[in-house]
């Protein structure tokens, strides 16, 4: 997997100041998206050759977590998607009190079909789900782009979705 950039402290992608790492790939090319500088696979760096950067930006004590967009972090090949998680749960284990948020394009109706996905969204603490659809663009919205977007909290029970704006 490539990422693209890291940036912080960042108060668009989340709660709180932020770590957001962007990931290479995108395979919904939804119109007017305002990342579509990411869609290519093959751009930017390898994701081993971050750790170094983000773990330093997420030790900060202000920092209150990390946030994963992109292109799309569950966009990606088998390969690509097992990565993701090994990082995830590094962060975990070295950040513990730091939440975690993940973009993806598609609803989590689909994502927790699909198992290896399923896993990486479960070891999230928020997930903003659904592509962006220029029809339903609204500035107003917090941390997503258009009205057809969600944002999920994980739960002891599973996902409560929660209304933002």
């Amino acid at each position: 997997m490539n990422y693209l950039n890291i940036t912080y402290p960042d108060i668009n992608n989340g709660i709180g100041f932020r770590v957001t790492l962007w990931v290479a790939g995108c395979s919904h090319h939804c119109p007017g998206c305002h990342n579509s500088w990411t869609w290519d696979y093959n751009l930017g760096k390898k994701l081993e050759g971050c750790k170094e950067e983000l773990f330093k930006a997420l030790a900060l004590p202000y920092i209150k977590g990390l946030t994963l967009s992109g292109g799309d972090p569950l966009s990606q090949n088998e390969e690509n998607l097992t990565e993701l998680k090994k990082l995830i749960l590094e962060v975990k284990e070295k950040f513990p009190n730091k939440d975690i948020w993940i973009y993806a394009g598609d609803k989590i109706e689909y994502v927790v079909t699909v198992p290896l996905k399923k896993e990486i969204i479960e070891l999230c603490d928020y997930f903003v789900d659904g592509t962006f659809h220029m029809n339903e663009k609204d500035l107003s919205l917090a941390f997503r782009g258009s009205k057809n977007q969600r944002i999920w909290k994980a739960t002891k029970h599973g996902w409560e979705q929660l209304n933002i704006d």
